[in-house]
């Protein structure tokens, strides 16, 4: 287990492998620990981090700390204080939506993003999501398998005022102009039947060349763990793309040309 003290708290996170720098940002259900198989797949050639936020996982608990701009700080902090430079984020769900804010505040730190799971808008976001109960949200979202077992462990660490807390910003969370507003690579990943956040239309006609958008089919809220297999080669090829190229290149293959919307 490896923290760093912020703002008189403890942030908790892991690392493995040697390389290029990336990291894995977790969502409203669970902690860094689902993030493993992930982890493991990247590290053959990434320095890869998992990050658990404030009042999630082994993290501290503070209450002044549980809203967005606090976490997004948490993610600059964390940069700064492990000596990072140019960095690929990996965010699912909350962390999702952090990466994409974190890219918009500081775009020279960021190479690329793929952002899993991610809110376009506050109303993009389930009702039963909001209401922040650990117990009901894993029950909810996660299958009952040995896959999702870490999730739903974890889950029971959450401060369910971490995730009522996450929201209480809907401005914040309208990202769209954040996100096209930029120029750094982005990947929005969707499972097919994610009960919890509504996965957009998006037009690639009308989305900038270096953003790119892709519906697992088969997939709930948890990509990475409902289908790990397909997940971790989808990451691979995203990884594998030269600093700056779109992510729509993605769709020459055969893998994700069925799956691009």
């Amino acid at each position: 287990m490896s923290a760093i003290l912020l703002n008189g708290g403890i942030i908790h996170y892991e690392v493995i492998g040697r390389g290029r720098p990336i990291i894995f940002i977790h969502g409203w259900v669970g902690s860094w620990r689902y993030w493993i198989p992930a982890l493991q797949n990247s590290s053959m050639s990434f320095r890869s981090y998992a990050v658990d936020l404030w009042g999630f996982g082994d993290s501290a608990r503070d209450m002044g700390n549980y809203n967005l701009d606090k976490q997004i700080e948490l993610i600059d902090r964390f940069v700064l204080e492990m000596g990072i430079g140019r960095v690929a984020l990996v965010g699912h769900g909350l962390g999702a939506l952090i990466s994409i804010l974190f890219t918009a505040r500081a775009p020279q730190i960021v190479d690329r993003v793929m952002a899993i799971s991610c809110p376009m808008e506050f109303n993009a976001v389930s009702t039963r999501l909001r209401t922040g109960d650990p117990a009901d949200l894993s029950d909810w979202l996660l299958a009952k398998s040995s896959t999702h077992d870490p999730a739903r462990e974890d889950a029971m660490k959450s401060d369910s005022l971490a995730i009522v807390a996450s929201f209480s910003n809907p401005d914040l969370m309208n990202i769209t102009n954040r996100l096209f507003g930029g120029t750094t690579p982005t990947l929005l990943v969707y499972g097919q039947n994610d009960p919890a956040i509504t996965v957009p239309t998006l037009d690639p006609l009308t989305m900038p060349e270096y953003t790119h958008s892709i519906v697992l089919e088969g997939s709930g809220h948890f990509p990475m763990l409902d289908d790990t297999a397909r997940f971790n080669r989808l990451l691979t090829d995203w990884t594998s793309l030269e600093t700056g190229e779109s992510p729509r290149d993605l769709q020459l293959k055969e893998e994700w040309r069925r799956r691009v919307r």
